[in-house]
C-alpha cells in the first residue's frame, strides 16, 4: 500500500498537467461548435479562436510563473483550478448574452471580443497550471531542464488527447454544451482533489468558488443552458429543422450552422424556393431531353445533399433516373429521413463520404448531370473547387453531360466566382454563368447565388427553353449572363487558376463575407 501511495504521488503532478491541458484544447475545440449559430464558421472565426486560446495560454503561463514563486502551495493550484471551473461553467449562460451584445460591432471586432469574452479567461488561468506545477515539483536545479521537458512534453499529450477525444468523439456523442459543464465539473473535481482547498484558514473564497460552480452547474440544467436548440449536433453542424409559410403554404426549413440551406415542402417534392434550384431544374430538363427521354439510363450526382430537394424532385418527376447523392454528414441525411420528408425507401443512393474520397470510386463516363451543392457564403470546401477536382468530374460524365455547381458571390465585388469560372474553364469547352433574373450589374443584394454549368457541348437559351416546354415545365427561369457583361465581369481583374496547390479560397470569399455579414 505505501508504495502504491508513493506511485500515486508521484503520478499526480504529471496528471494534473495532462488533465488540464486536455480541458483547455477540449474548450477550444468546442469553441468553434459554440460560435458556429452565432458567428458562423469561418476563417475569421477559426483565426479568432485559435489567436484568443494561445494568447491566454502564453499570459497564463507567464503569470502562472510569477504566482509560482510568490506562493508555492498546492493550495494555489486548488484555487487556478478552481478559478478555471467557474469561468467554464460561465460560458454557458454568456453565450446568448455577449452574443447578443456585439451583434451592432462590425463583424471581424465581434468575432474576436465575442470569443474573448467567452474561452479567454478560462485559457488564462489553465495556462497557469503548469509553471505552479513545475515550481512545486521542483527540487534541484541541476536537473530543472528534463523536469521542466517531461512537465511539458506531458502538457503537450494532453493538449493532443483533448483534441482528438472532442473533435472524433464527444461532440458527436454528447454535445458541445454538455461538454463545457463536463469540464467544468471535472475541474472542480481536480480542485477539491489536488489542491488542499478544505486547509485554507479563510475558507470563504474557497466556498465562494465552490457555490459559483454549484449554481451555474444547477441553472444550467433547470434553465436549458446545456441544452442546444440545434435538432442534431454533428461532428459538421448544428442542425435545425423549423416550420414557417411560404408562398402561402406551410414549409420546413433545414438550416446548418448560420445557413438555412434548404425549404422543403412535405407534400409536394416539386415545390422549390431558391432561385438557383429553379435554374438547376431547368437544366435538369434540358439534360433528360439530350439523353432520350424515358429509360434511357438517365444518372445524376449530386455533391452536397442538405434538405434533398433537388434529389427529391428528381425522382418524383424522372422516375427513370437513378439519383445518387454524396452527403458527407449522415447526420443531414438522417434528418432528411427523418424530419424533411425523405422516405426511407427511397430510390436515391446515398454515399455519406466526403466527395474527394467517393469520386474516384465511381465509374467513369456513367452520369449526365453532376450537381455541386457544397458551398455557401460562409464556408467552402476549398479542395472541391480545383482544376484536379473539375477533372475526375469530367471523367465521371458522359460526352454531352454537364457539370453544375452553385456559387454564391458578388458580381462587383467579389472574387471566387471569377476564379472558379477561370479554374472550371480549363476543363470543359464550354462554361456559361446563369441565374434566374437579369440584375447582372444591378443587383443591390451584398450576395447572390450564381449557377455555373461546364460542359462539353454549347447551350442555348432556345434548346434550354424547348427542353423545358416539351417537359410540360413552362417557360425557364434561367437566364445566360450576356456576352458583354461578361467580358467586363472577366477581364477586370487577374485570374486566379485554383489548383490543389494553390487555392486561396478563403481570402477570395473574405470580402464577401465581410460585406454579407
Amino acid at each position: 500500500m505505501r508504495v502504491l501511495v508513493v506511485w500515486l504521488e508521484r503520478l499526480a503532478p504529471y496528471l494534473i498537467v495532462f488533465c488540464a491541458s486536455a480541458c483547455s484544447l477540449i474548450l477550444e475545440i468546442v469553441a468553434g461548435r459554440i460560435l458556429a449559430p452565432v458567428i458562423g464558421v469561418s476563417l475569421y472565426t477559426w483565426t479568432s479562436i485559435i489567436g484568443v486560446v494561445l494568447a491566454g495560454i502564453s499570459v497564463g503561463n507567464y503569470l502562472g510563473g510569477i504566482t509560482a514563486d510568490r506562493f508555492p502551495s498546492r493550495l494555489t493550484l486548488g484555487f487556478i483550478l478552481l478559478g478555471s471551473g467557474v469561468f467554464a461553467i460561465v460560458i454557458l449562460p454568456l453565450i446568448g448574452l455577449v452574443g447578443d451584445a456585439f451583434a451592432p460591432l462590425p463583424i471581424i471586432l465581434r468575432i474576436v471580443l465575442l470569443t474573448a469574452v467567452l474561452f479567454l479567461p478560462v485559457s488564462l488561468i489553465l495556462g497557469m497550471v503548469t509553471p505552479v506545477v513545475v515550481k512545486l515539483h521542483l527540487r534541484e536545479l541541476a536537473r530543472a531542464g528534463n523536469v521542466v521537458g517531461r512537465f511539458y512534453a506531458v502538457s503537450t499529450a494532453g493538449s493532443i488527447l483533448g483534441v482528438f477525444l472532442t473533435g472524433f468523439v464527444l461532440i458527436q456523442w454528447i454535445g458541445t454544451r454538455p461538454i463545457v459543464l463536463g469540464v467544468a465539473v471535472f475541474l472542480l473535481g481536480m480542485a477539491l482533489l489536488f489542491g488542499d482547498l478544505w486547509r485554507v484558514r479563510f475558507k470563504l473564497p474557497a466556498i465562494a468558488g465552490l457555490g459559483m460552480v454549484a449554481l451555474f452547474t444547477g441553472l444550467s440544467l433547470a434553465l436549458g443552458w446545456v441544452e442546444s436548440d440545434c435538432q442534431e449536433e454533428s461532428n459538421y453542424f448544428c442542425i435545425k429543422v423549423r416550420e414557417r409559410e411560404i408562398e402561402g403554404r406551410r414549409v420546413r426549413t433545414l438550416t446548418l450552422d448560420q445557413l438555412l440551406h434548404s425549404y422543403v415542402a412535405m407534400d409536394d417534392p416539386t415545390f422549390l424556393v431558391y432561385g438557383y434550384e429553379k435554374v438547376t431544374a431547368d437544366l435538369v430538363a434540358l439534360q433528360h431531353r439530350r439523353n432520350g427521354g424515358q429509360n434511357r439510363g438517365f444518372n445524376a450526382l449530386f455533391i452536397g445533399g442538405g434538405g434533398y430537394t433537388m434529389p427529391r424532385l428528381m425522382e418524383e418527376e424522372y422516375p427513370d433516373a437513378r439519383v445518387e447523392v454524396i452527403e458527407i454528414d449522415p447526420a443531414v441525411t438522417e434528418v432528411a429521413h427523418r424530419y424533411l420528408g425523405l422516405p426511407r425507401s427511397t430510390s436515391i443512393v446515398t454515399y455519406n463520404l466526403d466527395a474527394r474520397m467517393k469520386l474516384p470510386e465511381l465509374m467513369e463516363g456513367r452520369y449526365d448531370l453532376v450537381v455541386g451543392d457544397a458551398f455557401n457564403d460562409f464556408s467552402v470546401p476549398y479542395h472541391l473547387t480545383t482544376w484536379e477536382f473539375n477533372q475526375r468530374v469530367k471523367e465521371l460524365l458522359k460526352p454531352d453531360g454537364v457539370f453544375i455547381v452553385n456559387i454564391v458571390d458578388n458580381l462587383n465585388t467579389g472574387r471566387f466566382l471569377r476564379a472558379y469560372v477561370h479554374t472550371l474553364s480549363r476543363t470543359f469547352d464550354e462554361v456559361y454563368v446563369l441565374r434566374d433574373d437579369d440584375l447582372w450589374e444591378n443587383d443591390p443584394r451584398s450576395n447572390v447565388t450564381y449557377v455555373v454549368v461546364g460542359t462539353g457541348n454549347a447551350i442555348s437559351p432556345e434548346e434550354l427553353a424547348r427542353a423545358n416546354e416539351e417537359a410540360g415545365r413552362g417557360t425557364p427561369v434561367s437566364r445566360f449572363m450576356p456576352g458583354d457583361v461578361f467580358q467586363r465581369w472577366y477581364g477586370r481583374d487577374e485570374l486566379i487558376l485554383l489548383t490543389d496547390g494553390f487555392v486561396p479560397v478563403d481570402q477570395l470569399i473574405a470580402p464577401l463575407y465581410l460585406r454579407s455579414r
